[in-house]
């Protein structure tokens, strides 16, 4: 994984865009782009999220017989996979711009697809940005959606290196750290990190859909930590998942296995057999390992951080109370989880900060009236 040719801070950001689909991705693309001062204009079949899109903001509604100004610098394809060849040959077609992107989260489906229907894959750079949420539509896009976040680029062999720079300062000019990816690698790598998770999360959400009301009421951080992708809309992750079956079939197998044989542990323990318990510590222990290596804050190592843990008030105001005595003692928070407690107008949150500020936010804390504890440094991946 490199950074793509051509990338340079000298290269001049598109002063121009067209961004084709105006769902999450496509509408915070192109909010990103007008903050920049870009000038976009917006497509979409779905009149409801054109109108919506434009009435944020986001940018023009590109006329029906195209840009009367000439074709823009890079348009967007911001449709699901199977859509994106499709999509980019009547773009092509109607000459709508001189450089042209996707940021669909499949790279061979649409690159074959393309192929097929005989698109100009000279002018055509695939991308990939890796941020979402769990909402979709227009209403919730965000400008910021990309600050920080990788945005993969794929270049061609017929790329030629203006076009890639020119896509990868777009990626820029939405705060991404572009990257660049065979399209191959990206499909086995996103469908370890990204469509497999989502399955896997669908698989445990989907053991609660007929859960008793009091099984679920006991429901603590780590449910939600599991289960909450698996909030996305079904619609959208049965293409992805579908346009990226093979590899992420072949990991669901791996997990599959891994779940099988943790399942057998536990039915040979409940026989009575202790060696189970070997072969659940196995599993456990791979996976602490495993988690180790996903990148820390700043793209760097996962660096061991102490969970401050506070009861605190669900009312108006708490949260930004304990951040200003955060801010006051000096201790920087690398991160925060917040657990509600049930039935009870109180939760607690944990701010993870540095182990040795531990005790000086603990001290400022409680002198502030809030019920306070330190627990053991642990690794999250922030």
């Amino acid at each position: 994984m490199t950074a793509p040719a051509g990338s340079s801070s000298a290269e001049p950001v598109p002063a121009s865009a067209v961004v084709i689909g105006t769902g999450l991705i496509g509408t915070s693309v192109a909010l990103a782009l007008r903050a920049g001062g870009m000038d976009v204009w917006l497509a979409d079949r779905d009149e409801d999220a054109l109108g919506l899109a434009v009435s944020l903001g986001a940018g023009r509604r590109l006329p029906p017989a195209g840009l009367t100004s000439g074709p823009a610098e890079v348009a967007v394809l911001a449709v699901p996979p199977a859509a994106v060849a499709e999509q980019l040959r009547a773009a092509q077609s109607r000459g709508l711009a001189r450089c042209y992107t996707d940021v669909a989260s499949v790279k061979e489906l649409p690159l074959a697809r393309a192929r097929e229907l005989g698109c100009d894959l000279a002018s055509y750079v695939p991308g990939h940005p890796l941020s979402g949420r769990e909402q979709s539509g227009p209403a919730a896009a965000r400008a910021d959606l990309f600050i920080g976040r990788p945005w993969v680029i794929c270049p061609q062999p017929a790329n030629a290196a203006a076009d890639i720079a020119l896509v990868t300062r777009l990626a820029e000019a939405c705060g991404a750290q572009p990257v660049s990816v065979p399209a191959a690698d990206h499909d086995r790598w996103v469908a370890l990190v990204s469509h497999a998770p989502h399955a896997v999360a669908a698989a445990m959400g989907a053991r609660l859909e007929h859960a008793p009301a009091s099984a679920l009421a006991l429901a603590g951080q780590g449910l939600r930590d599991v289960t909450r992708i698996a909030a996305g809309s079904p619609g959208m992750w049965v293409q992805i998942l579908a346009a990226n079956a093979g590899p992420v079939g072949a990991v669901l197998r791996d997990v599959a296995a891994d779940l099988a044989s943790a399942a057998d542990a536990l039915d040979s323990l409940a026989a009575g057999d202790e060696q189970g318990a070997k072969l659940l510590a196995d599993l456990l222990e791979r996976a602490s390992a495993g988690v180790g290596r996903i990148p820390g804050k700043h793209g760097g190592p996962t660096t061991g951080f102490a969970p401050v843990q506070v009861v605190i008030p669900d009312r108006p105001g708490e949260l930004a109370r304990l951040f200003q005595a955060a801010g006051a003692a000096g201790v920087n928070i690398e991160d925060i989880t917040i657990e509600h407690s049930p039935g009870l107008p109180v939760g607690v949150a944990e701010l993870w900060v540095r182990p040795e500020a531990g005790p000086a936010l603990a001290d400022a804390l409680a002198a502030g009236g809030w019920p306070v504890s330190v627990r053991a440094a642990g690794s999250i991946a922030s």
